[in-house]
């Protein structure tokens, strides 16, 4: 099989479905994003710091894989086989930052991105992740969206943010806190 196909040279690609819409359709803006968060999950996992939550990341990029799939899907296209996301990968996010949390220093002043480049890479991944939560509601205005991808999102940039603390302290990096000129 061919990865050209041709099909979209007019501007247009389909859903899962078979409808045809415009490449600046919002479910395509809405899943694309998921994909470019996808990609810097996977540059996230990449880093040696990761080892031992590479599992973790993966299974979330498995679950972006998921919301990916949902969206491309035309909406009332139930018949489309594809994967469900559960309250449990809700769960799995929430334990996960809890027992990142038990280990931090509490939160006293905003963070700033940086200090080190893996922890910058966690606050890219955040702020993609808010944008693609963003797309995910602009399109729950005009189209029916499952609330759990927006539940999960919200949550995933939570654990991202927490991440990149704990990344931090792992690493002896000063995190770098924002102190507003008054």
């Amino acid at each position: 099989m061919k990865i050209y196909t041709k099909t979209g040279d007019t501007g247009k690609t389909s859903l899962l479905g078979g409808r045809r819409v415009f490449k600046s359709d919002l479910r395509i803006e809405a899943y694309g994003t998921v994909d470019e968060l996808n990609s810097f999950i996977g540059l996230l996992r990449d880093q040696e710091v990761n080892a031992k939550r590479g599992d973790l990341l993966k299974e979330v990029q498995d679950r972006l894989f998921t919301i990916g799939a949902t969206l491309a899907t035309e909406p009332g296209k139930e018949n489309v086989k594809r994967p469900d996301l559960h309250e449990e990968d809700l769960e799995l996010l929430e334990k996960e930052i809890d027992a990142m949390e038990s280990s931090l220093p509490a939160l006293r002043h905003f963070i700033l991105p940086g200090g080190h480049q893996v922890v910058s890479f966690c606050h890219i991944a955040r702020t993609i992740c808010r944008r693609t939560e963003r797309c995910v509601i602009d399109l729950m205005q005009v189209e029916h969206v499952d609330e759990i991808i927006v539940k999960y999102l919200n949550r995933l940039s939570d654990y991202l943010f927490v991440l990149g603390r704990l990344i931090a302290q792992e690493l002896g990096v000063e995190e770098v806190t924002w102190k507003p000129r008054m």
